[in-house]
């Protein structure tokens, strides 16, 4: 991948430290408040917002209903995947109006889906058709992550608004580019949604408030918890695949296209861990391995990590992730201060306990309708119709690379600090956009695959 990375490393966006990291995304985000940026792609309350999906898994078909069902005129106009199948399975179910518009109904509105076959592109490459389409206003980025930061700086230099899922990238590398393409949305004045979903979350931010207001005091340590009894589902190989075919096919299960799960899924519990610590840590040191999922179909990632992150005030974040069946399942997140304790357990139930006492001094449920998938895209839309800024690529940047930074700690079994691992530029991804290109990862002789382990494995 060499090769590659000095093509593209005069584009990076290099912060030396991570100080400047935090410092650069809250500074860009501060211009954009004021409002000292030039005006471009705005779309008032009855305008009609064309959008595009790229990536039409189970993930993008219910981003682009919930796009839909946002208030005012909004079309999906075309739709992009690297498989034909599973972009006409996504149309199909998008026309068919499951659950897309705001009628009693819920049934779309025939006028919403109008994707002809002249608007529906296929593979690797197929992004770069829906930006070079002047009529789309928004883009979906629902990739695997591996193709997130190509495709987000393609939407930027478009001059498209975006939302894209979680997680951001999966190595330094892509991290680096998203953080110059969120820069350059700034200056195009365009609006950036991120599928952190939890931040729009009335139950999070009802926690986070009273937090962030000090009713649990100085945070002194964080806990979050990720461990679930499934191991997901897998592609079957196809004959007349190429390897790079069936691992795109295959994606949650090779760590250049996923991240691992601690980067595909934790990232989320990683994000709200240090939205309610408001800072980011300087080193990570942890382990992990495969207990169950060894066999050659499941790639080459890990089934559980437990991973210690240390902060510059001397706290400490402790985190485990598992897949393993008939194992506890918890989804949780937890601050530990001085004067109690605020936790959020399985993205519904916040609570705040006093030390020592067994009933909660404040709890709050979510409640019926509050879908904080749905109010993502609420705001989202809004923004872009009313011109207020939104760019949530910076925190989506740093909560991924701060999972990435736990991968990359248990891979090696080494300590680990921030400022070197981000500008070390890692690059995992293939840029390749032919089936016949290179897999990054190749199939040993029995057709498994190489897993990391821990003081053999170099990272950096």
């Amino acid at each position: 991948m060499s090769d590659s990375n000095a093509n593209h490393r005069s584009q990076s966006a290099h912060p030396s430290t991570r100080r400047d990291f935090v410092k650069g995304s809250t500074a860009a985000l501060g211009a954009a408040a004021a409002g000292g940026l030039s005006a471009s792609a705005y779309a008032g309350e009855k305008a009609e917002l064309k959008i595009a999906l790229i990536g039409c898994g189970g993930r993008g078909t219910g981003a682009a209903a919930q796009a839909l069902n946002t208030e005012g005129p909004v079309t999906l106009w075309a739709m992009a995947d690297a498989f034909e199948d599973r972009l006409e399975s996504s149309r199909k179910r998008l026309e068919k109006g499951r659950g897309v518009s705001r009628s009693p109904e819920g049934t779309t509105e025939a006028s919403q889906v109008r994707v002809p076959p002249e608007r529906r592109f296929v593979g690797l490459d197929a992004y770069r058709k829906v930006m070079a389409m002047d009529e789309i206003d928004v883009v979906i980025l629902t990739t695997p992550p591996a193709f997130r930061p190509i495709q987000f700086r393609a939407a930027v230099d478009a001059g498209k608004h975006v939302f894209m899922e979680k997680p951001v990238g999966t190595d330094a590398w892509g991290i680096n580019r998203v953080l110059a393409a969120a820069k350059k949305a700034d200056e195009k004045n365009l609006k950036v949604g991120v599928g952190l979903n939890r931040r729009h979350s009335p139950v999070y931010q009802e926690a986070l408030k009273r937090v962030h207001d000090g009713e649990i005091g100085r945070i002194v340590s964080s806990r979050i918890y990720n461990v679930r009894s499934g191991t997901g589902k897998y592609h079957k190989r196809q004959p007349d695949e190429t390897e790079l075919e069936y691992q795109v096919r295959h994606w949650y299960y090779f760590a250049w296209l996923s991240g691992d799960f601690i980067v595909e899924q934790s990232v989320h519990d990683y994000d709200v861990a240090f939205w309610m610590k408001g800072d980011y840590p300087t080193w990570a040191q942890g382990q992990g391995g495969r207990l169950v999922r060894t066999g050659k179909d499941y790639g080459h990632i890990y089934d559980h990590f437990f991973v210690d992150y240390g902060f510059a005030d001397n706290t400490h974040l402790l985190t485990q992730h598992r897949h393993i069946p008939n194992t506890w399942n918890h989804i949780a997140e937890y601050a530990d201060g001085t004067e109690g304790t605020a936790s959020v357990v399985q993205k519904r139930r916040a609570k705040i306990h006093r030390p020592g006492e067994s009933d909660p001094v404040w709890e709050r449920d979510r409640q019926r309708g509050e879908n904080s998938y749905q109010i993502e895209h609420d705001v989202l839309f809004a923004n872009i119709r009313n011109n207020n800024p939104q760019n949530e690529a910076y925190y989506g940047a740093r909560s991924t690379f701060a999972a990435i930074l736990g991968r990359m700690a248990a891979y090696s079994g080494k300590r680990i600090a921030w400022d070197r691992a981000l500008n070390s530029d890692k690059q995992i991804i293939t840029e390749a956009e032919t089936w016949d290109g290179e897999a990054p990862i190749q199939p040993k002789d029995d057709g498994g695959y190489p897993v990391a382990t821990p003081g053999l494995t170099e990272v950096l």
